[in-house]
């Protein structure tokens, strides 16, 4: 008599260079964590990688929904029919709030947090010149463009990460483009850890360098270099395994940026800037949020072991 077949769990991802490799990260751990089981991936192809050709905020405002809500439309309906059992996402395009019959189960070990400004001569800001043309789709890198060098001009900027650079390299539209450093170490281009204090080379685009900004300069987005997994809410199969695998210091300071966008009513469209370190157990969150009227930023900080309390204590000391 045969054994029967391994459970078979379903992973939904996008379909981009980066989404594969993370959906990669995820099935590799969930392997090496439950070998009795059988995991296949399904590919699914959202709005938003669909319509590339207009920016975020045309394409959500045709949808009907929030900027990058394009990227996860589909995979949340292919968990309602049961076709996908865990989806993968980029954490920073998940909404703060979700709808009650989904769950942020957990997160893997996070990577780099920073924003990264690419350039074919490898200056930094202070480099580029009056007028320079920066790519960006983010809300949030576009006025944090517009408050540190206000004479720079912001230009849309799609595609996944390869066709980014890409567009970079050939001139045109771009003298700069702004990419986060997750993605572009986890695509291979950039080394894990910085080879030197100034620009360095964009591995495999020569042509390109690349200048990792510091978090309390350029503040990153809530979750971003993050991997998130999201299961149907009432999946207690699913959430086993996606728990087993997830990073608890990761959670930890994920939960903290996601309650202080809950307590700002601040989805992924907003521009706000938030970002977390742990040392010996001590939560430190900062934060740089833009208001909607316009007019400066304003800028916070808490620290605590709490992570609901110190996103509390950040959000009551928003000057």
């Amino acid at each position: 008599m045969t054994d029967p077949s391994p459970i078979l769990f379903t992973v939904g991802t996008r379909g981009s260079e980066l989404a594969l490799v993370q959906a990669t990260a995820t099935e590799a751990a969930l392997t090496a964590g439950f070998p009795e089981l059988r995991f296949e991936r399904r590919i699914i192809k959202t709005t938003g990688d669909r319509r590339t050709d207009v920016a975020l905020a045309e394409v959500a405002k045709a949808e009907g929904t929030f900027d990058k809500g394009v990227f996860i439309k589909e995979l949340e309906q292919a968990l309602d029919d049961g076709s996908i059992d865990i989806a993968v996402h980029s954490l920073k395009d998940l909404p703060t709030v979700l709808q009650p019959r989904y769950a942020l189960a957990a997160v893997l070990e996070r990577a780099a947090i920073r924003d990264v400004l690419v350039t074919r001569d490898g200056g930094g800001f202070d480099a580029l010149a009056a007028a320079a043309r920066v790519g960006t789709s983010s809300v949030r890198r576009a006025k944090q463009v517009a408050f540190l060098r206000p004479d720079l001009h912001v230009v849309d900027l799609r595609g996944n990460v390869p066709t980014r650079l890409t567009k970079l390299l050939d001139g045109g539209n771009h003298d700069a483009i702004l990419l986060a450093e997750a993605g572009l170490v986890r695509l291979g281009y950039l080394p894990e850890s910085a080879i030197t204090h100034g620009p360095e080379p964009v591995l495999g685009m020569p042509g390109l360098f690349a200048l990792r900004l510091d978090e309390s300069v350029f503040f990153p987005a809530a979750g971003q270099g993050a991997i998130g997994l999201e299961i149907r809410a009432a999946d207690s199969r699913s959430r086993v395994l996606a728990e087993a695998i997830g990073h608890p210091e990761t959670w930890l300071r994920i939960t903290a940026e996601r309650e202080f966008l809950r307590l700002l009513d601040a989805g992924c469209h907003t521009p706000v800037g938030v970002f977390s370190s742990l040392t010996d157990g001590q939560l430190h969150l900062q934060a740089r949020v833009f208001p909607e009227a316009g007019g400066p930023p304003q800028t916070g900080a808490a620290r605590g072991t709490d992570p609901l309390a110190v996103a509390q204590a950040l959000f009551q000391s928003l000057t």
